[in-house]
């Protein structure tokens, strides 16, 4: 990434690491990472410190908006956290704004019982 860049990508490449550099996955408080493109949002729920994915969940599973979709992954994956015993975690947007389909996919997963 060179120094002065000014492309969407370039800028939440950035906000995220700001974001990163706050927020650590551990074994008790997982980190619940969302990536979203143009069609799909994904979510994973990851323990940085053993550096690995506990839980995952794409919106290529389910059908419907996108907004719909991102709903279903965030409820998917704490159904999936509730299975392997992870009851809270830290939020991690990805450099996204915290709304329309971040939002959707945090309040379906906190209505699902996932507490962050």
């Amino acid at each position: 990434m060179k120094k002065n860049a000014t492309t969407k990508e370039a800028l939440r490449t950035r906000r995220h690491a700001r974001v990163r550099a706050r927020v650590i996955g551990t074994p008790e408080r997982p980190r619940l990472a969302v990536y979203k493109s143009n069609r799909f949002v994904s979510a994973q729920l990851i323990d940085d410190a053993a550096g690995r994915t506990i839980v995952s969940a794409h919106g290529r599973e389910f059908g419907g908006s996108k907004l719909a979709q991102a709903a279903a992954v965030g409820k998917a994956v704490a159904e999936r956290a509730a299975k392997a015993n992870v009851t809270t975690a830290v939020f991690d947007r990805g450099g996204y704004a915290y709304a329309a389909r971040v939002k959707a996919l945090a309040d379906a997963a906190r209505d699902a019982g996932l507490a962050f």
